[in-house]
């Protein structure tokens, strides 16, 4: 089923396929059948409960590819009807929402439609993101609710033109995806507004954690800036460390997630499966800290941690540094093969419209903030970084020209 613009991709595996019987089309197209046609001829009947269970598979969503090639993740129709319960008190949906969806809601903006729709509101689509077209969506049709990940928002940022525009509409704006450097999501509050509200949370357990617009004080408490907040409503959360032992405050452990939202497993994947969901809980891969009042802060992907020199540094906490910068407008560390080290501390940078990079100051920003075993070895200044599909930045693709024809240990 597609959209007539992707009718010939449509075709082409209906062509290939052995298992794709039929093609049809959101509306007239050149090649199959137009589903909306077909359905305003077979008419309207009062719908039934149907054969499906709670725990049948109701979709078959794909990972964002940032850990290799995307997994198919079962979610049930109890963990989907679970999520939209979750995200719709989490995200603090408001009444008879306008909700602007700019990213793909094959993933995560999907998943606020339903939250949407159930209270009343309208949803305003676009095919693609467009820092201008979105801006002026918000101010032409009063959008209330939005979803961005961190790099639309430093796109809005770095246009220059948020002020230029009347977003008092604008109720929530929910980021998420991957985190977003505090000195930027402090900005955002200045230009945009005291609208941001905090989602984490994997595809495997659509269920994480929320920081509200409540907790987001960029005077009163600016180090919530850097939490992804606490448990959503139905969810469980523990940071373990190797041996599956819980962590105590301020100790960096592994997030593991459990809540009706969790996914049933990894499609013809059970080896992987058995490896993720252990004891009733999935383990996320994402190191994170929690603090005294319960509030979660992640430090990295379990993967992306760099040991240099035998220090263990984690490129988030680096990237938070390096952004404070006021010539930084985008930041991303990785680790590159180095015959001292091991693995040698690389900042990647993308430098804000008209801004000259001294890296010297920068390597000496991060000395300062947070000693010489984390500063970096080498800053390379690029125009932009490398995105995936939904928008995270693909650290693989960054990692891979630097270690061609060499395994990197998976920490």
């Amino acid at each position: 089923m597609v959209d007539p613009s992707l009718v010939e991709r449509g075709a082409a595996i209906l062509a290939r396929s052995t298992t794709v019987k039929s093609l049809l089309t959101l509306g007239p197209g050149p090649a199959g059948d137009d589903l909306l046609a077909l359905a305003e001829a077979a008419g309207s009947a009062p719908l039934d409960a149907g054969p499906a269970g709670e725990e049948d598979i109701g979709w078959l969503q794909y990972t964002g590819g940032t850990t290799g090639r995307p997994k198919g993740v079962m979610l049930s129709h109890r963990a989907i009807v679970q999520s939209v319960f979750s995200w719709t008190i989490s995200c603090e949906t408001p009444d008879a929402p306008r909700y602007l969806a700019a990213s793909p809601i094959t993933h995560a903006a999907g998943l606020l439609l339903p939250c949407v729709l159930i209270r009343g509101g309208t949803v305003l689509l676009h095919r693609a993101f467009d820092p201008q077209r979105y801006l002026r969506t918000v101010q032409d049709d009063r959008a209330t609710f939005a979803l961005a990940v961190p790099t639309m928002v430093y796109a809005l940022l770095d246009l220059g033109e948020p002020e230029r525009h009347d977003l008092s509409s604008l109720q929530v704006m929910v980021y998420g995806a991957s985190p977003m450097a505090p000195a930027r999501l402090a900005e955002a509050h200045e230009r945009i507004g005291r609208v941001f509200a905090q989602l984490y949370a994997q595809t495997e357990c659509p269920a994480g954690t929320s920081l509200l617009r409540s907790d987001h004080d960029p005077v009163g408490r600016p180090h919530l800036l850097s939490s992804c907040g606490q448990p959503m409503v139905g969810s469980d959360l523990r940071l373990l460390d190797d041996a599956g032992l819980d962590v105590g405050a301020g100790e960096v452990g592994e997030i593991c997630l459990r809540s009706r939202a969790m996914m049933s497993g990894y499609w013809k994947r059970p080896e992987l499966t058995a490896e993720v969901i252990r004891d009733g809980w999935v383990h996320t891969r994402d190191m994170a800290r929690r603090d005294d009042d319960g509030y979660v802060y992640v430090v990295d992907r379990k993967h992306d941690m760099i040991i240099s020199g035998g220090f263990n540094v984690y490129p988030k906490e680096v990237e938070d540094v390096l952004t404070t910068d006021p010539d930084v407008a985008a930041a991303a560390v990785i680790g590159v093969p180095d015959d001292r080290w091991g693995e040698a501390v690389t900042a990647v940078i993308v430098a804000r419209p008209g801004a000259a990079i001294d890296s010297a100051r920068l390597v000496a920003l991060v000395k300062e903030k947070k000693g010489s075993h984390q500063a970096p070895k080498t800053v390379e200044i690029v125009d932009c970084l490398p995105l995936t599909p939904v928008g995270k930045v693909d650290k693989k693709a960054l990692r891979a020209r630097y270690w061609t024809g060499e395994d990197r240990a998976v920490h």
